[in-house]
């Protein structure tokens, strides 16, 4: 950015940044594409998500995924981060968290496109698979597998 920018800077990004409380309080910040006229797509992985069972008051772990074909702005990482951090005591049932997770991107980036995969791990011995995504993706658009293997458990 120049000196003379005067589009919004991230508030987390080199910052002491306390983890947010919640989902609900926690701020995404968005940052200009500065390649906004290109079809791309950019992909964050969070291998150790975690949340609450809303019925057991127990943590559930999940590998997220989530892919998207910029708009006009990125999302900055340091908050997703902290954003995705907040779900440590929320409680919530795998399928409402996945998505909400998708849909609050979706609706604050305004995204090309997105979707996310919430590959949780077993509860009860069934693991959860949870996929959304904000409409087709756009024709041209390289949509590599997702890489994560279905549970095999320890074998």
């Amino acid at each position: 950015m120049s000196d003379t920018d005067t589009s919004p800077q991230p508030r987390f990004l080199g910052k002491d940044s306390p983890l947010p409380t919640s989902p609900e309080t926690a701020e995404l910040d968005y940052v200009p594409n500065p390649r906004a006229g290109e079809l791309f797509l950019t992909r964050f992985a969070a291998p150790e998500f975690t949340s609450v069972c809303p019925v057991t008051g127990q943590p559930d772990f999940a590998h997220l995924v989530i892919d998207y074909a910029p708009g006009d702005t990125l999302v900055e990482s340091k908050s997703l981060k902290l954003f995705l951090g907040s779900f440590r005591g929320h409680s919530g049932f795998h399928e409402d968290v996945t998505v909400g997770i998708g849909r609050r991107l979706a609706d604050e980036m305004k995204p090309r496109w997105l979707r996310i995969g919430g590959y949780w791990y077993p509860r009860g011995g069934i693991p959860i698979d949870v996929f959304w995504q904000s409409g087709l993706p756009p024709e041209g658009l390289w949509l590599p597998d997702q890489g994560v293997a279905p549970y095999r458990g320890r074998g």
